[in-house]
């Protein structure tokens, strides 16, 4: 099983590739307290493209309120932001749609 380094909080953690999905979830989580999250791991869909490095591609929608009153690009900077920590060992492509709770409804 192929083992990666998860450094959240300053603390480095070791932990199976296959648990990449989760590993967003606890970043997002922590930083956009989102009321909706979906993550789709869509790395099948690049297998044999070079260049990634064996980080995955990821597609995510994320339902928070901290979206309130920023463009999409700044909704953007936010979630990058709190993936940071896992670019571009354990994600090398990532899909965002960053909703506010009215606009989701």
């Amino acid at each position: 099983m192929k083992m990666s380094l998860l450094n959240l909080s300053k603390k480095c953690f070791l932990v199976p590739e296959s648990d990449r999905i989760e590993m967003i979830r606890h970043c997002i989580e922590a930083d956009l307290a989102p009321t909706e999250l979906e993550i789709i791991d869509e790395s099948h869909m690049h297998a044999g493209h070079s260049g990634h490095g064996g980080a995955g591609h990821f597609k995510v929608k994320i339902v928070s309120d901290k979206f309130n009153g920023q463009l999409p690009l700044a909704r953007h900077r936010m979630v990058y932001a709190a993936v940071e920590s896992l670019m571009p060992k354990e994600i090398h492509a990532l899909s965002i749609e960053a909703l506010t709770i009215d606009e989701n409804s």
